[in-house]
């Protein structure tokens, strides 16, 4: 006479399947779901480490901290070996014939280059800091290029931009400026 197959080898049997249709619906919820594009920066809100850089072409002052401060302007980490910071030129220089001033962290960039990039794509920079370490760069939290900070007046940081900027966002920069008067 068999016995019946006790209960554990039903649940061996099973399991798998139970695995699969759990693993099979955490899949379908995650490509339903919308995807939250927007990085939220641990530095909005926080002040502009110090930083002094010199100047990183011979027709701009260097940039430091203490002439942030004053009015809110842009801050714009790019180089010349950038593609998508080409792509934003025209955008910047829009803002810049709109009264915004701009500041730029050229990263890892030979003077010659730098030069060329600009004399090609414009210059709408106040001031450009050579930060051939990336030490400003990292320390107002950037992690690549090209971005785009929005400073306050007090030279606290209230936006940040990631990539280039599109000719779609431009009005949520202006906005963002607005938004960091005093």
């Amino acid at each position: 006479m068999t016995e019946p197959a006790p209960k554990r080898s039903r649940l061996a049997i099973w399991l798998p399947l139970i695995l699969f249709g759990a693993f099979f619906a955490l899949v379908i919820w995650g490509l339903v779901r919308p995807a939250d594009r927007e990085v939220a920066s641990t530095f909005i809100g926080k002040p502009l480490p110090s930083f002094d850089l010199p100047a990183a072409t011979d027709d701009r002052p260097g940039l430091n901290t203490a002439e942030m401060k004053g009015k809110p302007r842009l801050l714009n980490v790019f180089a010349s070996w950038c593609i998508p910071c080409a792509v934003e030129a025209p955008q910047l220089e829009a803002l810049r014939q709109q009264g915004i001033e701009i500041d730029g962290v050229a990263l890892r960039d030979r003077k010659q280059d730098l030069e060329d990039f600009l004399a090609r794509n414009g210059n709408p920079f106040a001031r450009i800091g050579k930060d051939d370490l990336s030490e400003v760069q990292l320390a107002i939290g950037s992690s690549g290029v090209p971005e785009t900070f929005v400073i306050d007046a007090k030279g606290v940081i209230r936006y940040q931009h990631i990539g280039e900027i599109r000719p779609e966002d431009v009005p949520l920069i202006l906005e963002k400026l607005k938004e960091a008067q005093p």
